[in-house]
């Protein structure tokens, strides 16, 4: 199957093509762009030029400022906006697991067709996206890109990713947001597996601007566990391995450890204004964003 038709079905892209990504908050700088204003009340007399970006509508080049100059730039109206979207992806080894004998719940997957749901929205309406992986090994990013154009090389970028080893994501999350100079909608989509947390990463986007929605991918069978009897678990991580009988008592313990872990990683969200959501793997990937993204005013 063709990675364009693994992780985005054109049912998908048919569902999603109406939507648009949206900041609630407003950040001073943003560059005006190709998205529709949502504000009432404003022009469309023309208001700067950017340069042109592969992508970009080649009805909206200013064809006698290229005659003059040479070089390519796009014509910005008043009535335009530019969204930057950053979606980031943690690709630690943990996420690359799935419950037994379901690999359509594997957390990699799901993540990569989230992440492609989102891109196209973002390219489908102008906006300024880029994709970034995180992993100790550093960071590897694609775009920026503008434009429904750029979907293929998206979804082969998306394609391409594996996952390995650990990943720090506070380390990472604070080296991404160091580096990218534009502030955005920033989609994390993590396990949240990450020894030294993540907490310090997401306080740094905040700091530089960004507005940052936490998507944690967890499959079901974390979520509501099936095991049972005496078992060999071992981390997919660091390959350690841990004897454990599960019985009644134990697998309550479990569910009330979880419930709390997951409460308190609501409230650190709450706390400092970032959008949280749950993503269980045996949801299909486009509800996240066709009804929870919705719900919480990020998708209209």
């Amino acid at each position: 199957m063709p990675e364009t038709d693994l992780l985005l079905p054109e049912a998908v892209r048919r569902r999603l093509d109406a939507l648009m990504l949206t900041a609630r908050k407003i950040r001073a700088g943003a560059m005006k762009g190709e998205r529709r204003s949502i504000k009432r009340g404003t022009s469309i007399e023309f208001a700067d030029y950017r340069n042109y970006t592969p992508g970009d509508d080649l009805r909206k080049l200013d064809w006698n400022v290229y005659a003059r100059l040479d070089k390519p730039y796009i014509k910005l109206l008043e009535d335009e906006e530019d969204l930057a979207v950053h979606l980031l992806l943690d690709t630690s080894a943990s996420m690359n697991w799935s419950p037994p004998d379901k690999p359509d719940e594997n957390r990699l997957l799901f993540a990569q067709r989230l992440m492609a749901g989102l891109g196209y929205v973002s390219l489908s309406t102008g906006d300024r996206l880029t994709l970034t992986a995180l992993n100790t090994g550093g960071l590897s990013q694609f775009g920026p890109a503008r434009g429904r154009g750029q979907t293929v090389k998206m979804l082969r970028y998306l394609h391409t990713l594996q996952t390995s080893g650990t990943t720090d994501l506070n380390a990472m999350v604070r080296a991404f947001a160091l580096r990218e100079k534009r502030p955005g909608l920033v989609f994390l989509l993590s396990d949240l597996f990450s020894p030294a947390g993540y907490i310090d990463g997401i306080n740094t986007l905040l700091a530089k601007g960004h507005e940052v929605v936490l998507l944690h991918v967890l499959a079901d069978d974390e979520l509501n566990p099936p095991l049972a009897g005496d078992l060999r678990l071992i981390d997919v991580e660091t390959g350690q391995a841990q004897e454990v009988t599960i019985d009644s008592t134990l697998r309550t313990i479990y569910e009330q450890r979880l419930q709390l872990w997951l409460d308190g990683v609501r409230d650190e969200c709450a706390r400092r204004g970032v959008h949280y959501v749950l993503a269980a793997t045996n949801t299909p990937f486009e509800k996240i964003i066709l009804y929870e993204l919705r719900k919480l005013g990020l998708v209209k």
